[in-house]
């Protein structure tokens, strides 16, 4: 028995064929009410809504397209099929234009009508699904773009709610992947700043020797090359948010700076001397914990209470795993939408998997599995041969390869290849010519080879 079913109202005036539908579908566990012509069919409709119905085109009385006018006027969410022996490429363009979703020509065996019915449940099943998930993903299960159902999660959110309405410097800390960007960009967009600008600064990818200009601007002529004058970071962003990114990584003769900018609210351009007053929100994130920075004397402590008014502590993926099935949905739906790709869902073994992984790196770490996976993805559902090496040796001891699931040669040096791409690229924040150093390949390879197995190519 199909596990797809529903509630079907069947409107046929050939009173053998109608019952052959009936007896058919019954037996394949449909529930399933007749009608000898369209006036009798939509009484039935009225009376209870079928999910789905299944109508001949030429009826006594009401035919067929006026039965789907009248049904989609009552409900518009009910499947409507139509059938009939008097099929042309015009009546299917004017019955998919009026709503139906599929369109079959008699004479037609009742295997041919179980599949094509069981396909088009299946479909309304996996648009009910995803419409059930975009609602819990609107409402409880997400905030600013950040996912999660587990209560750690849900306190986060709360956290940020209460945080975003003050003017309070806030520190985010957690391992890299965990989402701290995204708790930012929340609280300075549900904030009463949130019109104003949003400046993200990444503290560790600036050379210690342009921190300052970069920061806070500089004049024309204020060193070799300063050929006009150029507003810094702070300058830019003042009236909103400024997000210092891995503000641990600033060295600290630049930290005492920092210090006097946060106290008194002005800087100083370079070639200047002329304060400039600046009204910002303070928002900074650290991969590692700061208390540890200070101990071992690489962070100022008095920075450290000056950035920190509250602290929003984000969980590893590990110690949130309840949310990794909805993040892989989510995720799933994305690539599957970008790439055009019919892909339903995990198999059970992969949601097995993901759930025994300990996902070192957390939140980012399942999205770039979920990418590569849908790049190798053939069938209706993704399974563990499409996820990346490092899940293989995580297969349950009951799965036994077939032979049919031999990787071929040419495509595990594909996989090889796509996996060492994206690691290069995560080892060096997405900067192309270094990863091609690392990959040792020139810049034009690696981009020939990203464009060759459509990895992201900008």
């Amino acid at each position: 028995m199909n596990s797809c079913v529903g509630r079907v109202l069947v409107i046929e005036d050939e009173p053998l064929l109608r019952i052959s539908i009936r007896d058919s579908l019954q037996k394949e566990g449909w529930t399933v009410d007749v009608a000898e012509d369209g006036a009798q069919g939509l009484v039935l409709f009225e009376r209870f809504l079928h999910e789905f119905v299944l109508t001949d085109l030429v009826m006594p009385r009401i035919g067929g397209m006026e039965v789907l006018r009248r049904v989609k006027s009552i409900q518009p969410a009910t499947t409507v099929v139509i059938i009939t022996a008097h099929g042309t490429v015009e009546k299917a363009v004017e019955a998919m234009r009026e709503g139906a979703v599929d369109f079959i020509t008699k004479p037609f065996s009742m295997t041919q009508l179980y599949v094509r019915l069981s396909n088009v449940c299946s479909f309304r099943r996996l648009s009910e699904q995803n419409v059930r998930l975009q609602e819990q993903l609107e409402t409880r299960y997400s905030f600013s773009n950040i996912i999660g159902k587990s209560k750690v999660m849900q306190e986060v959110f709360e956290l940020i709610r209460v945080i975003a309405d003050s003017d309070a410097s806030v520190l985010i800390q957690g391992e890299s992947g965990t989402g701290k960007e995204l708790v930012a960009a929340a609280i300075h967009y549900n904030s009463p700043r949130r019109a104003r600008p949003y400046i993200r600064v990444s503290c560790a990818s600036l050379p210690e020797s342009l921190i300052e200009s970069e920061l806070f601007g500089y004049e024309r002529g204020a060193f070799t090359g300063a050929s006009q004058r150029r507003i810094g970071r702070f300058e830019a962003a003042s009236g909103g948010t400024l997000f210092l990114d891995e503000i641990g990584e600033l060295p600290l003769p630049f930290q005492v700076k920092l210090l006097r900018v946060l106290q008194e609210r002005q800087i100083e351009r370079l070639g200047s001397n002329k304060p400039i007053d600046v009204d910002l929100r303070i928002v900074s994130a650290s991969l590692r914990p700061l208390e540890e920075e200070i101990a071992e004397g690489r962070f100022r402590q008095d920075l450290f209470f000056r950035t920190n008014t509250a602290t929003i502590q984000l969980p590893p993926l590990r110690e949130r795993k309840e949310d990794i099935s909805l993040l892989a949905q989510v995720f799933l739906r994305e690539f599957a939408d970008e790439r055009g790709k019919d892909v339903e869902g995990y198999s059970d073994e992969v949601l097995e998997v993901f759930d025994a992984y300990d996902w070192p790196g957390n939140v980012r770490e399942l999205r770039n599995a979920v990418e590569r996976a849908l790049l190798f993805c053939r069938g209706p559902q993704v399974t563990v041969a499409d996820l990346p090496q490092n899940f293989h040796g995580l297969k349950s001891s009951r799965t036994v390869r077939a032979a049919g699931d031999v990787v071929r040669l040419h495509e595990a040096v594909v996989r090889a290849e796509i996996n060492a791409i994206y690691d290069a690229l995560a080892a060096t924040e997405g900067r192309r010519s270094k990863a091609a150093d690392l990959l040792g390949v020139s810049r034009k390879t690696l981009w020939e080879k990203m464009k060759a197995y459509d990895l992201e190519v900008r």
